[in-house]
């Protein structure tokens, strides 16, 4: 099965949601997913900070980018502490406003080089990762609230009739 990036990213933001991620970094989670699978690079990282939450880098990378963001401004390169997924880290620059590319420096530094140049964003379904998928449709599933009688007699939904 494939899926559009809209829906990837949609889904995504929802798992981080039902994973204990702050709206803010679940929605920007959900974009740097979906441009991380589109550009072909490992699911397994994405599973990997959705089984990090509330800690890890869903919550920390978009800080750190964040920070590094003015210095930007009065400069071409930033160097940025961060140890994490060197991967994920390029698909949470790809959503930046500008340009950008990272490269690694040392272990725990790395060196974003924002570029004036557009970079092309893949047009290409996402498929090949039905157990990313399952699992974020599973973390999903915990921002629903549950049907109960309580929640219909208070008069959720339709309540007790079907003329609406």
């Amino acid at each position: 099965m494939s899926w559009s990036r809209a829906e990837v990213s949609a889904l995504a933001a929802k798992a981080a949601r039902g994973a204990g991620a702050p709206a803010a970094q679940a929605a920007l989670f959900g974009q740097a997913a979906a441009l991380h699978l589109a550009q072909g690079r490992r699911a397994e990282a994405l599973t990997e900070a959705l089984d990090m939450l509330p800690e890890g880098p869903i919550g920390s990378l978009p800080l750190v980018l964040q920070r590094a963001l003015p210095e930007a401004a009065v400069g071409n390169v930033v160097d940025v502490d961060w140890d994490g997924d060197r991967e994920l880290a390029q698909s949470y620059v790809d959503t930046l406003p500008v340009p950008c590319v990272v490269r690694t420096q040392g272990v725990d530094k790395l060196t974003l080089g924002f570029v004036g140049s557009e970079r092309p964003l893949p047009l290409r379904r996402i498929s090949g990762c039905d157990a990313l998928i399952a699992q974020m449709t599973k973390l999903a599933r915990r921002t629903f609230v549950p049907e109960s009688a309580a929640s219909r007699l208070s008069g959720a939904g339709a309540g007790l009739s079907d003329n609406d």
